[in-house]
C-alpha cells in the first residue's frame, strides 16, 4: 500500500515539485491514467504559501496540495469511473469521465478539476503512469531538492496515523487519506521584551505561558534579541503570559489564538 508523506520542516518554496507535476503532465497524455493537464487553471500539485503574524514576526509557511486519494470520491460518481488501485492510489478512468462534475463537487479538498476543454474530470494522479514502468516515485518527489516529498510503502494506514510526527488534513472526517505532513505550522504566539529606560532588549527574561482554559504552562526564555516564539499554541484559546526578569513580573492577560499572535515590543 502506497502513501504520501510531505515533511513541511524542510520545504523552503521552491516550487519545484509544482513544475514538475506541470511538466509531466501538461500537453502529455497518458492513456488509460490521464488526459493532459491544461497548462493554466489546474493544480494537480499545488504548493500553497501563507505568510503569517505581522511584521516584524512573520513566518512564511509552505504547503503542497495535492489529492489525498482518501476515496471519497469514488462512490459519488455516477459513471463509475472512479476507482482505488490495489497500491491505494485513486485514479479517475479518463475514458469512463462523462464530466459530470459530482467529483469536483464532492471532494472535501478541493484537489478535483474540471477540464473545459476535453470536458472531463481530473486530478493528481500519484504518476500512476511512472509507477507501472518501474520508476519508484512520481515527479513531484523526483523534483524535490530536498526530498521533502517521499511515497512510501505500508502494510497500513495505522503506521503512519498512529506516528504522532504526522497530521493530515481535516482529520475531522474520518477519511483514509493517503497523504501525511509532518511540520505542520500551527498558532503561534511571539513577541520582544525591552526595557525602555536603558533602551536595551532584555536577554534571558523568564516567560511563562498559560492557557487559560486548561491551566497548562509552558515556560521559555527571550533569547539574545529579546525575542521569545511560542509555537504549536491551541488554535481559537486565551492565553495569559507571564514575563519575569530582575525580580519583577509583569503579565499580560487576554491573549487569545483565532490568528497568530505578534504582542509587538513589551517595555518591561
Amino acid at each position: 500500500m502506497k502513501a504520501i508523506t510531505v515533511d513541511l520542516n524542510y520545504c523552503n518554496g521552491c516550487y519545484a515539485c509544482q513544475i514538475a507535476c506541470k511538466d509531466e503532465h501538461v500537453a502529455n497524455d497518458w492513456p488509460g491514467y490521464a488526459k493532459p493537464q491544461p497548462n493554466i487553471g489546474h493544480f494537480w500539485f499545488k504548493l500553497e504559501e501563507k505568510a503569517r503574524g505581522t511584521m516584524p514576526k512573520i513566518k512564511v509557511a509552505y504547503r503542497p496540495h495535492l489529492c489525498m486519494h482518501c476515496g471519497f470520491c469514488i462512490d459519488k460518481c455516477k459513471a463509475g469511473a472512479i476507482y482505488r488501485r490495489d497500491d491505494g492510489l485513486v485514479i479517475i478512468d479518463p475514458d469512463k469521465c462523462v464530466g459530470c462534475m459530482t467529483c469536483v463537487d464532492a471532494c472535501p479538498y478541493d484537489a478535483v478539476y474540471y477540464n473545459k476543454d476535453l470536458l472531463i474530470s481530473q486530478k493528481c494522479t500519484g504518476c500512476a503512469h511512472l509507477l507501472d514502468d518501474g520508476w519508484e516515485l512520481p515527479r513531484c518527489a523526483l523534483n524535490c531538492p530536498n526530498e521533502v516529498i517521499k511515497l512510501v510503502d505500508v502494510d497500513s494506514l495505522d503506521e503512519l496515523k498512529d506516528d504522532p510526527q504526522y497530521e493530515t488534513m481535516k482529520p475531522e472526517l474520518g477519511l483514509p487519506v493517503r497523504v501525511f505532513y509532518k511540520g505542520i505550522l500551527h498558532r503561534f504566539i511571539a513577541g520582544t521584551v525591552y526595557d525602555p529606560v536603558e533602551k536595551e532588549v532584555l536577554i534571558g527574561a523568564k516567560l511563562t505561558l498559560t492557557n487559560k482554559a486548561t491551566g497548562d504552562a509552558r515556560e521559555m526564555e527571550t533569547d539574545w534579541a529579546g525575542d521569545f516564539w511560542f509555537y504549536d499554541v491551541c488554535d481559537g484559546a486565551e492565553y495569559s503570559l507571564s514575563i519575569a526578569y530582575g525580580g519583577k513580573t509583569k503579565v499580560i492577560e487576554g491573549i487569545c489564538t483565532e490568528d497568530d499572535v505578534n504582542l509587538g515590543d513589551i517595555a518591561f
